[in-house]
């Protein structure tokens, strides 16, 4: 058996272990690493290790360790608050408020499961409240963290904008992040439409009205106007915390953009010198923020990446694109891989899959005439849209949340349900509107 057959081999192994045991796919990633390296490859630890990426785990501390300092200060609250108050009272755009909100965290650097795990239990409490479908709100903070994940200073966008450096694919980070962010709006679009939004659009809320909207939306009536300029949807009041900390934040967040995009300098570096800084103000009080830091996502992207590493020197990559390519024709070939991306997803990390699948497709980049930044983003829509599956971070997070006025099988099976719709028709329809307009082009 050739060395490409066993890194594959190892690869499958790692995600099904990964899958079925509770066990970091990272570790497994490492073991599999150093077994397939040193008795598959004849490599020694060095070469073995080389695989690392320190662009790339410098980038998730830095920008996991700042936005541990917004979360703890309040800034992230300071964000939610805000934009839910930016409603008026009207129930229909509170689910887009959920969207639109973890869409900008993921964005600015929150890891996406951080991003659900802070917006699902409010978004969620909404839903309760106010009788939205819990399964529109739920998946619309899943697809909103996906809008924003692709974003330049984001962590998929990271991963995989490094990943095409490494490999010596054009630059294509703006391509990528607008994919992302239109096809999960448009899914929002559709969930909010299918699910019971148009029904909301005519009903705004008060305090003195809120339990007569709730009985409203339950049954199907068209609504109370408004008597006042109402209160916050949140029923609380402005956090007391240490404004000038929320503000510096607010503008290191900003300066992390600017520096990072304008003057094209290092992300990584940039976020964990705006969290120093930031720490600065008030060390005893941030001092528990470094433990804050995704150091589980941290290791799993660090072991993944030594194992593409492995698989790129066993050939796999070629192996698995020639075979592709051998289908009949290129395009083909990127549905397969779309496909790929999105099933194994749908069961184990996006974060993991994105720096293994974007390497295999670079033999159909090279050879089949198709888009490497459409194929890319392609690949990369495919493999995170499907996060909405109750078997991802993701949907288990809105799953754990659910209202207590739904029944957790009635709710997971509703989840399964919309899963298993994306999971069979997204890498479908990415791929349509993606891959196909620009092959041969």
């Amino acid at each position: 058996m050739g060395p490409e057959w066993v890194a594959i081999i190892g690869l499958v192994a790692l995600f099904v272990v990964g899958t079925v045991w509770p066990i970091n796919m990272g570790a497994l990633a490492y073991v599999a690493a150093w077994l397939v390296g040193m008795y598959s490859l004849g490599l020694d630890e060095k070469e073995i290790l080389a695989g690392v990426s320190g662009d790339l785990i410098l980038t998730l501390i830095g920008v996991t360790y700042l936005f541990a300092i917004a979360k703890h200060n309040g800034t992230v609250d300071l964000i939610v608050r805000t934009a839910v108050r930016a409603v008026g009272g009207r129930v229909a755009l509170i689910p887009w408020v959920m969207f639109g909100v973890t869409a900008v965290l993921t964005a600015i650097g929150a890891v996406s499961p951080a991003a659900c795990a802070i917006i699902g239990p409010i978004a969620l409490g909404f839903a309760g409240r106010y009788g939205i479908s819990p399964l529109m709100m739920g998946m619309m903070v899943v697809h909103g963290a996906q809008a924003g994940g692709f974003s330049p200073i984001s962590i998929y966008g990271s991963i995989t904008n490094a990943v095409m450096r490494e490999n010596d694919l054009p630059n294509a980070e703006l391509v990528i992040f607008l994919s992302s962010l239109v096809v999960n709006t448009l899914l929002a679009t559709v969930l909010f439409l299918a699910l019971g939004g148009r029904r909301l659009m005519s009903l705004r809320i008060d305090a003195e009205d809120e339990a007569l909207v709730r009985a409203e939306l339950h049954q199907g009536g068209r609504g109370v106007p408004a008597r006042g300029t109402g209160a916050d949807a949140t029923g609380g009041t402005e956090d007391e915390g240490d404004r000038r900390d929320r503000v510096f934040t607010l503008v290191a967040f900003v300066a992390v953009a600017v520096v990072a995009l304008v003057f094209d300098k290092n992300i990584g570096f940039v976020s964990i010198t705006a969290a120093v800084l930031l720490a600065l103000l008030n060390a005893e009080k941030y001092k528990n923020a470094v433990k804050q830091i995704a150091w589980p996502t941290v290791l799993l992207v660090a072991g993944v990446t030594t194992y593409a590493t492995i698989l790129t020197e066993a050939g796999s990559p070629e192996f698995v694109g020639t075979w592709a390519a051998g289908l009949g024709a290129a395009a083909i070939g990127a549905l397969v891989l779309c496909y790929v991306g999105g099933v194994v997803s749908a069961f184990a990390s996006s974060t993991a899959l994105l720096p293994v699948i974007i390497p295999i497709a670079i033999p159909l980049v090279a050879e089949g005439g198709i888009s490497a930044a459409f194929f890319v983003a392609a690949l990369g829509v495919a493999s995170t849209i499907v996060d909405v599956s109750p078997f991802s971070t993701n949907g288990a997070l809105m799953l754990a949340n659910r209202p207590d006025t739904i029944d957790e099988q009635v709710y997971y099976k509703q989840i399964l349900g919309y899963g298993v719709l994306v999971t069979l028709v997204g890498p479908l329809l990415v791929w349509a509107a993606l891959v196909l307009p620009g092959w041969g082009v």
